[in-house]
């Protein structure tokens, strides 16, 4: 299903005619109610770009606009932008009316891991803010609105595939019906485990961070300024900073214990909260509105400093640590359960899971993405069994961790075999059924919607036919 959503998001964007050049902007497609902009596909091809989609140009037409081919996995995908955009406005205006909706707090995680993977990748906020050609809060507000459309149509259609199940007996029959040349290449891909520690925090630099909250408290009671103010200027909660702090409605299941234990006995939104600490630091939060078992809130997040000579003692600690575990004295195993700090990987022997694929396998892109550069770039020149030396890196929760790996295995690339890879061909196949079933639901709709398609626009190469109505 994964790669079915992911592949609906790539694009094409062969045969697009140019529009005349003193055009800043147009509408190229109109479906139902809502319009699809030139600048809207723009943005999307940049987007792609910075994802590390390899692109191609199109060849078969001279007055074609340079928008490229998405690949995945080595295999082309030839959709026009324009007509998946379509598809996607077709799944949101039925997810109006089947009342679809997703957490916003989803969202802004979804956006907030993005922005920093963008920034890790391209070196600097400035610097991302150079390459899209905008300021960094426009481009956080132009992913919110994407994020939130995509991760709607994704649970559009879940509703619409509904629960696919195969039998071995399928896959193994798509499988030997697979000529040879169209068998999966299946990249190398590594299996790692991890150790980290937090460096120690001060107790005074703990104090500093309290009594900062604490007079934020004190000065919007007195009112001298409001809690969207001191949000926008000191809060380093990247997702909420620059909305004055503010979560739209979200349930108690989608915030961490410590966090959803203040705001949900939160009962007067004229009042701050006491200070308090969640693993991502400390904070004051303020009620905005109560629905039901849903709170809408607004925090400030402060991060307590990490001095140097605590970084620099974890650092000697794990570097003694992993020589013992290279002399034989403790394995790396024993060592993650008793040592490491990280809760999600620690009660496995520190093995990292690839949340993409319910595995313990990554290909190394993921282990970038996912977990870590930092991580990636360690383990990239290692040998199976190796042990790294200490290294910092920043964690899901967005702090600053010591950290030593080891390459518990690696899988050259290969074409897959049932045996190997007997899942990634389930996948496939379950995608193929899924892509089915939601091509048949797009062309019915397409049936009953309107659709205007500027003239100039009209070459694209369509993934689903019957947008261009005789």
């Amino acid at each position: 299903m994964k790669k079915v959503l992911l592949a609906v998001f790539l694009a094409s964007f062969s045969w697009l005619t140019k529009a005349q050049d003193n055009v800043i902007d147009e509408i190229v497609w109109v479906v139902g109610d809502d319009a699809i902009l030139r600048s809207d596909i723009e943005a999307q091809r940049l987007y792609l770009l910075n994802a590390g989609e390899r692109l191609e140009g199109d060849e078969g037409n001279p007055e074609a606009i340079e928008f490229p081919k998405g690949k995945i996995e080595g295999a082309p995908y030839d959709f026009s932008f324009s007509g998946v955009k379509s598809a996607v406005l077709n799944y949101l205006n039925q997810a109006k009316i089947d009342s679809v909706e997703v957490p916003e707090a989803q969202v802004i995680q979804s956006v907030d891991q993005w922005i920093n993977s963008a920034i890790g990748q391209i070196g600097s906020k400035e610097k991302v803010e150079e390459y899209f050609n905008k300021k960094i809060s426009q481009i956080r507000e132009e992913r919110i609105e994407m994020t939130r459309e995509q991760q709607i149509v994704q649970e559009m259609q879940k509703k619409i595939v509904g629960d696919i199940k195969l039998t071995p007996a399928e896959v193994r029959n798509y499988f030997s019906k697979l000529p040879q040349d169209s068998i999966p290449f299946v990249p190398t891909q590594v299996e790692v485990q991890i150790i980290t520690r937090e460096p120690k925090i001060k107790e005074e630099e703990i104090e500093r961070v309290k009594k900062e909250l604490r007079d934020f408290t004190d000065r919007i009671n007195k009112g001298e300024t409001t809690f969207s103010t001191l949000a926008r200027m000191y809060s380093e909660d990247p997702g909420s900073a620059r909305r004055g702090g503010e979560y739209g409605f979200t349930g108690r299941g989608e915030l961490t214990p410590e966090f959803a234990n203040v705001v949900f006995n939160l009962t007067d939104p004229k009042k701050i909260s006491k200070v308090f600490e969640t693993e991502y630091g400390y904070h004051i939060a303020q009620l905005i509105e109560k629905r039901g078992d849903r709170v809408s809130y607004r925090h400030i997040l402060i991060k307590p400093r990490v001095d140097e000579k605590e970084i620099e003692a974890e650092l000697n600690k794990l570097d003694t640590l992993a020589n013992d575990i290279r002399k034989g004295k403790v394995t790396f195993d024993e060592a993650a359960t008793w040592v490491s700090q990280d809760k999600d990987t620690r009660n496995n022997h520190g093995l990292l899971a690839n949340p993409q694929t319910s595995t313990s396998r990554f290909e190394m892109q993921q282990l970038a993405g996912l977990i870590s550069q930092e991580v990636a770039k360690t383990v990239e020149g290692m040998q199976i069994g190796e042990v790294s030396k200490p290294f910092t890196m920043i964690n899901a929760k967005g702090k600053e961790v010591c950290a030593i790996v080891k390459l518990k295995n690696r899988i050259d690339g290969h074409k897959a075999t049932i045996s190997e890879d007997y899942q990634r061909l389930k996948d496939i196949v379950t995608a193929n059924r899924s892509e089915e079933k939601l091509q048949k639901w797009i062309v019915e709709k397409q049936k009953n919607t309107y659709v205007r398609i500027n003239p100039s626009w009209r070459k694209c190469d369509f993934k689903y036919p019957g947008w261009i109505k005789q």
